[in-house]
């Protein structure tokens, strides 16, 4: 991408009021709206920092909440539409969904192929036709999202997110709902940080403690999920920062949610293990093994399932149709890899395990590996972390029954060793071992366990840190690796400039009334490859780059047989009317709201932050009003820092040591 270089200062907005061709201005809600939240953006600029994230924690997990009930509702209708209705089959639930023991057999054994291909080629077709982002688990999206621009999750990929995934999951895929609720909690925390102008750093914040939010109110598990905004941002680090304001909005969006679903834990309270055999930790140390190994094992065959699909020559939306079919025609075989599958995890806590043929118990690990990369790698929408308890699960109850009978010291009960597979699987693969420790402790009721499974899921860490792969490849290794950290270690002086002295006038603002056209030309004529534009009141709206198509169903290509009636078999008499021309496409429909900017208080160093999350190589700088005063390319940051580096040199009495770098002017 280009830079807005050489600019002239001229920041009025380019006016097409004289015109006759162009539409009416924005609606005046927008302005209205814009108005109303200009107050509050500038009061969250200044507040402090208890206030600040006091307030956005509160809104944040008030969405957790009510987004994971908006799920789980939808989930349930589209489990009981598709597998129930029309596939005659009902999955087993978990004592915190009501304990139902589901169906012993299929009533209708050829419809189940049929009902979960048919699922995901609806899931397929909405996903592709309408945001294309919302495909996959989400989860990946949401931390590349909060590394490289946490103000760049369209809210509708949210809203197609929550559909596509209870159809998906519904129908029979394999996939876990953590994903779509986390993405939903962490688009509104993008779309706060888009409306209230939040700062850079404040931006990845919200995003990431509605990852954590709405993770742990769907699981019930607070702790866990403020623990995981934290932890799973990085393969090897913790970024403390996020720990308080998610805090904050797990536990206000978990209690909106278990007032309304119940405050029961999923896998209800599983309190009658104690840690006194000190031998036991063998054992314990074997799931860990065995958790570290198939946790690598189901990374690598997740992505490669999905690099599979993607050399499949059939329309994208076709591949999960695909992948499902493969999933239905499994679940003839093996039940449990339909659905979140945590019924079956239900199943394996309590000596029930027994009447599970040994086969299965043994089989479903690698099996809803498979079935999870034909689900979600296909393209299917859902989460992956629930797929990883259950794998875990079914890794240490397959050491249970492998065990019982011959070793005294294994116990009578498979639980332990089910919820210790919990954690170690997912918690290694995942790079979140604290977290997700913690999240199965509050799912089962249970912190007896812990001394035993800290141990195990430290075997299984150091196993995966081996190996270096983790499940979430968005996951960069600390936060030196990002380049804001190091942009900021590398010239500190950053935090010293004011952006408004860096920043030089715009060359060129569009109106947000402005035809598209009449748009294109301007920036044509200016010379320049994209523009800030802003809305009647002179409000800043979005970014408008002419190499991109429009962002809006009005300026979609359609094909012109629909509006040519010479291209329909009638006779050369017959009398066709044309159909009307579409109204033309503003430039504020089409402007990008996602594009980072930064005010014109912050310092130099939230610019580079900005900066570094946007792939224009250039950031818009707003006044408190949302007013376009100015852009800042690279090139400018990097004039004004040497500037202020030459100021502090001579205040030292030392100009004469300043070298000009090579090839410099």
């Amino acid at each position: 991408m280009g830079t807005l270089r050489g600019l002239t200062p001229s920041a009025q907005p380019a006016s097409s009021s004289s015109n006759p061709d162009v539409p009416p201005a924005l609606p005046a809600v927008r302005t209205t709206s814009r108005r109303i939240v200009a107050p509050l953006s500038r009061w969250i600029a200044s507040a402090s920092y208890l206030r600040r994230w006091l307030v956005l924690g509160a809104v944040i997990g008030i969405v957790a909440g009510s987004g994971a009930i908006v799920f789980y509702e939808a989930l349930l209708g589209a489990t009981h539409l598709f597998l129930g209705v029309i596939g005659g089959y009902h999955p087993p639930t978990p004592v915190g969904e009501g304990g139902n023991g589901g169906s012993a057999t299929f009533a209708r054994p050829w419809a189940i192929p049929l009902v979960v291909a048919g699922g995901a080629l609806i899931s397929g077709i909405l996903v592709f036709a309408v945001a294309p982002e919302a495909e996959g688990h989400g989860t990946d999206a949401a931390i590349s999202a909060v590394h490289n621009n946490p103000r760049g999750i369209r809210f509708r990929a949210v809203i197609v997110k929550i559909v596509a995934s209870a159809i998906t999951i519904g129908s029979g895929g394999s996939g876990g709902r953590e994903g779509p609720t986390g993405q939903i909690s962490a688009g509104f925390g993008s779309l706060l940080a888009r409306v209230l102008d939040l700062s850079p750093s404040d931006a990845r914040v919200a995003v990431a403690s509605g990852i954590g939010s709405g993770i742990g109110s769907i699981f019930g598990a607070p702790l866990g999920g403020a623990v995981l905004s934290a932890e799973i941002l990085y393969r090897d680090d913790f970024d403390v920062s996020v720990l308080m304001p998610a805090m904050i909005s797990s536990i206000i969006g978990y209690t909106l949610f278990a007032a309304v679903e119940g405050f029961t834990p999923i896998f209800g309270y599983i309190s009658n293990y104690h840690f006194d055999h000190p031998l036991q930790l063998l054992w314990f140390a074997l799931i860990g093994i065995a958790g570290g190994l198939i946790g690598v094992l189901y990374a690598k065959c997740f992505y490669a399932m999905t690099a599979l699909f993607q050399q499949i020559r059939v329309p994208r939306a076709i591949r999960p149709a695909i992948g499902g079919l493969i999933v239905g025609l499994m679940a003839l075989e093996i039940p449990a890899v339909l659905g979140t599958g945590y019924g079956w995890v239900q199943r394996g806590l309590s000596e029930h395990l027994l009447s599970v043929p040994l086969w299965i118990v043994l089989c479903l690990p690698f099996a809803r590996i498979i079935a999870t990369g034909c689900s979600i790698g296909s393209g299917g929408s859902g989460g992956i972390f629930g797929p990883g308890m259950v794998i875990g699960a079914y890794i240490g109850a397959s050491l249970w029954r492998l065990l019982e009978g011959f070793a005294p010291d294994v116990g009578h009960d498979p639980a332990p060793y089910v919820i210790v597979g919990m954690m170690c699987c997912f918690g290694s693969i995942a790079r979140a071992p604290l977290a997700v420790l913690l999240m199965v402790a509050e799912m089962t009721g249970n912190l007896a366990i812990l001394p035993p499974a800290m141990f195990a899921v430290g075997i299984a860490s150091l196993i995966v840190a081996r190996t270096d792969d983790t499940i979430y490849r968005s996951q960069p290794r600390s936060r030196e690796d990002s380049e804001a950290a190091q942009l900021a270690s590398d010239m500190p002086l950053l935090s010293t400039v004011p952006t408004r002295l860096t920043a030089p006038a715009p060359r060129l603002v569009i109106s947000g009334s402005t035809t598209l056209d009449r748009a294109f030309e301007q920036i044509a004529a200016a010379h320049v490859p994209e523009a800030p534009v802003v809305d009647d009141d002179g409000s800043y709206v979005g970014e408008l780059d002419a190499r991109t198509e429009a962002d809006d169903p009005s300026a979609l290509d359609v094909p012109a047989a629909l509006h040519d009636p010479a291209a329909f078999d009638d006779p050369p008499d017959a009398r066709v009317a044309p159909a009307p021309a579409p109204a033309p496409v503003v430039a504020a429909r089409a402007a990008d709201p996602t594009a980072p900017t930064v005010r014109a208080s912050a310092y130099v160093d939230a610019a580079f932050e900005a900066l570094a999350g946007s792939v224009r190589g250039w950031i818009t700088v707003l006044d408190d009003d949302r007013r376009v005063v100015g852009t800042l390319a690279v090139s400018d940051l990097v004039r004004a820092y040497r500037k202020e580096l030459l100021a502090g040199l001579h205040d030292l009495g030392e100009p004469e040591r300043v070298t000009r770098p090579r090839g410099t002017p």
